[in-house]
C-alpha cells in the first residue's frame, strides 16, 4: 500500500484491503460499507462488489480483527488481504450458482408441464400424483433454491431483508400452501410450478450476473500479469545474478535483454533498443532508446541490449498505478445499484407487513382461519418479486442473443443502465480507429524506377531487421507479390527474394547491405543526408507530406541516387469514417483520444470526420480525460482496445472493447465489439438503449402490478389461485416484451 503522510493534527491512519464473501446484490455492497463506517469516527469504507474487496482507510487504534468483526456481523464473510497478494475475484460464484441453475431446468420443465395437465384436466389425476409433483417440486424449492433461503435467513438474523427474503418466503409460501390443498378434501389452488418457475428465472438472473462480476474482476488480475516477474541485476563487480522483482529496489541496476520485460520504471545507462511502448503509450511504433532516456516498467525492449537505473520501482510504477486506476474506476461503477435493489429497502418489509396485517385484519373481521390465509397468501404471492426479478435478466438475456448475431457481447447491467444518457463517443486511436499495425500506406519513386523493384529491393534489406517498419516493408513487397501473381494467372506468388550480403542495422536511422552486387540504403532522410546522397525534390515534397501527416518516411537508396520512397504508417480501418458519421446521426459527439503525437492524431480526425482531439497522453491521463468530460456534464462512452486504454474503458460511462483487442480492455469494458467493422459502435449503443428502455418498462409494469393487484389480494377480491396467475401473467408480459429485442434492427443502419 501507499504511505500515508502523518500530520500532527490529525490521528494517523491506515489502509488495509479486505476480501468479501456473501454479497448477492448491490445493496450488500451498501450495507457492508455502513457497518463498517459505524465501527468508530474517521473509518471510511469503499466495498467494490465486481471484486469483491473493501478498502477500508481507518485510526490506527481500530485493528484489522475489529473491521472483519463488523462484516461478519452483517451477515458476510471477511478476510484480510496481504499487500503482494493477487487480486481476487469471485472465485467459484459462477460455478456454484450454474449447478443449482441446471438440476432447477431439468426439474422445472416436466413438473410445469404435468402441473397444468393436472390442473386443467382433474380426470387425469392419478393415485399418488401429489407425491410425483412434490418429488419433482423438492429439489427446485430446497435445493436449488437454497442461496435465496440462505440469504434470507441470513438476512432475518440482522434484522435486514432483501429481495431474496421475498424470493424465500414465496417459494416457501407457494409450496407450503400447494401441499396443504393437495391432501385436503376440498382441494385447492396447487402453486408448485410457481414456486419452480421463480426459482429458475432468478438464478439464471443471478448466474449471469456473477458471471459478469467475474469478468470485471478478471481485468485486475491480467494487468498484473504484464509485471515483469524476476530481472537480471547488475552488482558492482559486473556480474549479472536473477532475482524475483519484488527484490529490486530504487537505485539498483539491471540488465534488459531483447524480448525481454523492463521490469522497473528507470534511466537507461548504456545500450541502445527499440522499445515497445504500445501497452503503455499506444504508439504503434517502437522508439529507439539510447543511454539517457527513461523507460517504463512493463514496455518491452525489441532489439539491443539495455543496462538500466530502477528509478521506480513495485507499487510505485506507472504499471502498478495503471492496475490501481482500473481497480478505483470499477469500484466506482459497484456503487451505481440496480432500481430493483434500490427500492427493495422498502418495498420487501412493506409486503411482509401487508401480508401479515391481512391475515390479521381478515382474523379480527370474524373470518375463518382458512380465509384469512388465504388472503394473506395471496398478497405474499401476488407480490412475489418474478415480474420484478425478471425485468432485468429477461431483457438482457434477449438483448445478448441478438447482440451476439450483431457482433455485440453485452457483459452485464452496468452497460445498459449507463447508455441512455451517453452524448459523447471517445475512441481510441490505435487498434480501433485505426488497424494498429504498421503498413506501408504510399510509395513514390524517381524517374526510371518501377514501384515493384523499389519494393523487392528494400524488402530484400528490411527482411534482416526485426523492426516493425522491416516488417510492414516485407509485407508490402509479399502482397505485390500476390497481385502480381493472381493478374498473370498463376497459382501462387513468386516467393523468391534476393540474398542480402553485408547487412548492418543502424538504431535510429536505417539499415544497409549489399544486394545483387548493388548497395542498397534504407532509412531516414539523415541516414541518406550523412552518406552525400541528395533527395530529388519530387521525393522531398512526397516525404515531407507524409511527415506532416504523422506517417513515417523511409527512403530507399541503391548505387548513391535515391531511386524512391515509403510511407509507413498505422493504417485507418476503412469503416472509421462511417462509424463516426453514424454516431453524428444519433447525436452523439466524437472524440479522438490517443498517447501518440499531435499531427498523426489530427492526421487521422481530419480523415475520419472527427473534430475534437486529445493526443500525447499516458494511460493515468487518458483515464483523466474521461473524468474531465464528466465533470464538465458530458456522459461518456469509451472505444479502445489496448491495455492503456483499461482505466479509461473501467472510467467511462460506457465502456466498448474492440474484439480483437487485449484482455484487459475486454474485462474492464461493459461491451465487447466482436466484429472489426466499426460500424458496430453505433449498432451497440442503439442496441443497449432498446434494452435499457426496455427494461424501464418492464420494471414500470412490474411495480405498476404490484401496486394495483396488492390491495385487491388484501380485500379479498383475489384468492391465491388468482393471485399466483396473475403474477405467472405478469411474467409473461414482462418476458414478451423482452423477447421483443429478438428482433432489434438499428432504427438508422449504417452504411
Amino acid at each position: 500500500m501507499l504511505d500515508v503522510p502523518t500530520v500532527s493534527a490529525l490521528p494517523a491512519a491506515h489502509t488495509v484491503e479486505l476480501s468479501i464473501s456473501g454479497m448477492t446484490c448491490a445493496a450488500c455492497a451498501a450495507r457492508v460499507e455502513k457497518k463498517l463506517a459505524r465501527i468508530a469516527p474517521g473509518v471510511v469504507a469503499a466495498v467494490n462488489f465486481a471484486t469483491e474487496r473493501a478498502t477500508v482507510t481507518a485510526p490506527e487504534d481500530v485493528p484489522v480483527p475489529v473491521m472483519i468483526a463488523a462484516v461478519q456481523d452483517a451477515g458476510y464473510a471477511a478476510g484480510l488481504i496481504e499487500p503482494a497478494a493477487a487480486p481476487l475475484g469471485p472465485g467459484d460464484q459462477a460455478a456454484y450458482l450454474r449447478r443449482r441453475l441446471i438440476l432447477a431446468l431439468v426439474f422445472f420443465v416436466p413438473l410445469s408441464d404435468l402441473s397444468v395437465t393436472l390442473w386443467l384436466f382433474p380426470g387425469y389425476r392419478f393415485t399418488g400424483w401429489q407425491w410425483v409433483l412434490i418429488a419433482l417440486t423438492a429439489p427446485v424449492a430446497l435445493w436449488a433454491a437454497w442461496p435465496f433461503h440462505r440469504a434470507a435467513l441470513k438476512n432475518a438474523r440482522h434484522g435486514a431483508s432483501s429481495m431474496d427474503t421475498l424470493v424465500s418466503l414465496g417459494v416457501v409460501a407457494a409450496c407450503g400452501w400447494s401441499v396443504y390443498a393437495m391432501f385436503r378434501p376440498a382441494g385447492g389452488g396447487i402453486y408448485l410450478e410457481v414456486a419452480a418457475a421463480v426459482t429458475t428465472f432468478l438464478l439464471a438472473g443471478r448466474y449471469y450476473e456473477a458471471r459478469a462480476r467475474s469478468s470485471a474482476a478478471g481485468a485486475v488480475r491480467k494487468l498484473a500479469a504484464a509485471v515483469a516477474r524476476d530481472v537480471c541485476v547488475l552488482g558492482p563487480d559486473g556480474r549479472e545474478r536473477r532475482i524475483p522483482v519484488g527484490q529490486l529496489r530504487h537505485g539498483d541496476t539491471f540488465v534488459v535483454r531483447p524480448g525481454e520485460k523492463i521490469a522497473a520504471d528507470g534511466e537507461v545507462l548504456s545500450g541502445e533498443s527499440a522499445v515497445d511502448r504500445s501497452m503503455m503509450t499506444g504508439e504503434p511504433i517502437p522508439v529507439e532508446t539510447a543511454a539517457g532516456d527513461t523507460v517504463t516498467g512493463g514496455t518491452i525492449a525489441l532489439s539491443g541490449r539495455l543496462v538500466v537505473r530502477a528509478v521506480q520501482v513495485g507499487e510505485h510504477t506507472q504499471l502498478a498505478q495503471l492496475i490501481a486506476l482500473v481497480s478505483r474506476a470499477q469500484a466506482d461503477k459497484a456503487a451505481i445499484q440496480r432500481l430493483a435493489d434500490r427500492v427493495c429497502g422498502v418495498f420487501v418489509p412493506l409486503v411482509l407487513a401487508a401480508a401479515v396485517l391481512t391475515l390479521a385484519g381478515w382474523l379480527a373481521a370474524g373470518a375463518a382461519a382458512g380465509q384469512a390465509f388465504s388472503a394473506g397468501l395471496a398478497v405474499l404471492i401476488i407480490a412475489c418479486p418474478c415480474a420484478l426479478g425478471l425485468a432485468t435478466p429477461a431483457a438482457l438475456v434477449a438483448a445478448c442473443g441478438r447482440g451476439a448475431q450483431l457482433g455485440i457481447f453485452i457483459k452485464g447491467h452496468q452497460a445498459l443502465e449507463s447508455s441512455g444518457l451517453i452524448d459523447t463517443v471517445v475512441l481510441d486511436k490505435t487498434g480501433t480507429v485505426t488497424s494498429g499495425r504498421m503498413t506501408v500506406t504510399a510509395l513514390a519513386t524517381a524517374p526510371g524506377t518501377e514501384p515493384a523493384e523499389l519494393l523487392r529491393h528494400a524488402a530484400a534489406l528490411e527482411r534482416a531487421s526485426e523492426h516493425p517498419v522491416a516488417a510492414a516493408v516485407c509485407a508490402a513487397w509479399e502482397e505485390a507479390a500476390r497481385e502480381e501473381a493472381a493478374r498473370e494467372g498463376l497459382a501462387a506468388a513468386d516467393g523468391s527474394m534476393p540474398e542480402v550480403d553485408a547487412f548492418r542495422a543502424l538504431p535510429g536511422l536505417g539499415v544497409r547491405g549489399v544486394v545483387e552486387g548493388r548497395q542498397v540504403v534504407v532509412g531516414r532522410e539523415q541516414l541518406l543526408r550523412d552518406r552525400g546522397i541528395a533527395i530529388p525534390p519530387r521525393l522531398a515534397s512526397h516525404w515531407a507530406q507524409w511527415e506532416q501527416a504523422g506517417q513515417t518516411a523511409v527512403l530507399v537508396a541503391w548505387d548513391g541516387r535515391i531511386r524512391g520512397a515509403l510511407a509507413v504508417g498505422d493504417a485507418i480501418k476503412p469503416s472509421a469514417a462511417a462509424a463516426v458519421a453514424g454516431l453524428r446521426r444519433l447525436g452523439l459527439r466524437p472524440v479522438l483520444l490517443t498517447g501518440d503525437n499531435e499531427a498523426t492524431a489530427r492526421a487521422v480526425a481530419a480523415a475520419v470526420g472527427i473534430d475534437e482531439v486529445i493526443a500525447g497522453i499516458l494511460p493515468a491521463a487518458k483515464a483523466a480525460a474521461v473524468r474531465d468530460l464528466q465533470a464538465q456534464g458530458h456522459r461518456v462512452a469509451m472505444v479502445g482496445d489496448g491495455v492503456n486504454d483499461g482505466p479509461a474503458l473501467a472510467a467511462a460511462d460506457l465502456g466498448m472493447a474492440v474484439g480483437a483487442g487485449t484482455d484487459v480492455a475486454i474485462s474492464a469494458a461493459d461491451l465487447i465489439l466482436l466484429r472489426e467493422d466499426l460500424r458496430v459502435v453505433p449498432e451497440a449503443i442503439q442496441l443497449v438503449r432498446a434494452a435499457r428502455a426496455t427494461i424501464r418498462r418492464n420494471l414500470a409494469w412490474a411495480f405498476g402490478y404490484n401496486a394495483a393487484a396488492l390491495p385487491l389480494a388484501a380485500l379479498g377480491f383475489l384468492n391465491p389461485l388468482i393471485a399466483g396467475a396473475a403474477m405467472t401473467l405478469s411474467s409473461v408480459l414482462v418476458v414478451a416484451s423482452s423477447l421483443r429485442l429478438r428482433r432489434f434492427r438499428p432504427a438508422n443502419p449504417v452504411k
